[in-house]
């Protein structure tokens, strides 16, 4: 979590509002899931996973979906970078874009 440590109840997470560096409304947490294995959460969805076929699952996991390494903040509402959901929504080859006021801005504080 690059140095952040925070604290928080599994159970608050849900129903939180989930929004973006730029302000950008993301959805609501409806379900985590996570790696038993490991010990740590690993997805959080904006949709309920209760869904009938298993292409329905993939479809949510994988448009509507963050995953957690992505968390960087969680108080009163959860914050997140920006490269989160939907992934299909993500530039796959198109990186090179000019950099905007708030990547700049995000560069300055995220790098010591």
């Amino acid at each position: 979590m690059g140095g952040i440590c925070m604290s928080v109840r599994l159970s608050k997470l849900f129903g939180m509002d989930v929004y973006d560096f730029e302000a950008g409304y993301k959805g609501k947490v409806y379900d985590i899931i996570i790696n038993l294995e490991k010990g740590k959460l690993e997805t959080i969805t904006t949709e309920p996973l209760k869904v009938k076929t298993k292409s329905d699952a993939k479809k949510i996991l994988s448009e509507k979906s963050i995953p957690y390494r992505n968390v960087k903040s969680v108080k009163d509402i959860v914050i997140v970078s920006s490269r989160d959901v939907p992934f299909a929504d993500l530039p796959q080859e198109k990186e090179e874009q000019a950099p905007t006021a708030a990547s700049q801005l995000r560069y300055k504080y995220s790098r010591r």
